[in-house]
């Protein structure tokens, strides 16, 4: 996984569903950012959730500050933007994954369209993972097209992983398909590692890695003025 990530000079915002070494089911979540405005932002940890909010006073931004991850009724939702909580509101409501992740939409931020990239996880028996991405499509068309994708059986070592963009440092492409890999970590805080050192220093915001029902306890680590921070 670390050479997969570290192809991607700047991946965007990442979503994770893995098996450790050790036979542990993680959940992980991460940042990157090019322009100041998006660099200065972090994970902020609450009870049952994860939300991304600027460092310093400036005013909320839809597209950059939101909730990232809630657990919620016997559901792990995490992803890219303000979807995560339309996601857990709906499956609250009482609707399946696939109906919860229906006519969700890309970011409206021309001319990329980032995707809105979305897991969502059952807690009430042993954790299945729906990956959900709506993308514009290429072409003319501008509705968008949504994938909707049940991970399931991981074994130690298997690891499934989604961006919102591909780029080799100069342009970028927003994406949406899935990439499967290996990782090498034996636990939440070696994945965690495993995830970081991947990510180009020179973009890298903030990521965090998490086991399902256990959202409280997630491993975060920030990236402020060159400086690698835990949480």
């Amino acid at each position: 996984m670390h050479e997969v990530l570290a192809d991607n000079r700047y991946p965007g915002r990442g979503v994770l569903w893995a098996r450790t070494r050790g036979g542990l089911l993680c959940g992980g979540y991460f940042l990157t950012g090019r322009s100041a405005a998006s660099k200065e932002r972090f994970l902020r940890q609450e009870e049952h959730a994860l939300s991304v909010v600027p460092t310093g006073e400036s005013g909320h931004d839809a597209l950059r500050h939101y909730l990232a991850a809630r657990e919620r009724g016997g559901w792990l939702v995490f992803g890219n933007g303000e979807q995560v909580a339309v996601v857990s509101d709906r499956l609250h409501q009482g609707n399946g994954p696939y109906q919860a992740m229906e006519g969700l939409e890309y970011e409206p931020d021309p001319p990329i369209c980032t995707p809105r990239i979305t897991v969502v996880a059952d807690l009430r028996t042993e954790p299945h993972a729906w990956f959900g991405a709506a993308r514009r499509p290429r072409g003319h068309r501008t509705g968008a097209d949504l994938l909707t994708l049940a991970v399931r059986e991981l074994k130690p070592g298997d690891a499934v992983l989604m961006t919102t963009y591909r780029s080799d440092g100069e342009r970028v492409e927003a994406v949406a398909p899935l990439v499967e890999a290996r990782t090498e970590a034996g636990d939440r805080q070696e994945l965690l590692a495993e995830v970081w050192a991947g990510l180009s220093p020179e973009v890298r915001v903030a990521a965090a890695v998490f086991e399902p029902g256990r959202l409280a306890d997630a491993a975060i680590v920030h990236q402020r003025s060159g400086t690698t921070q835990p949480v």
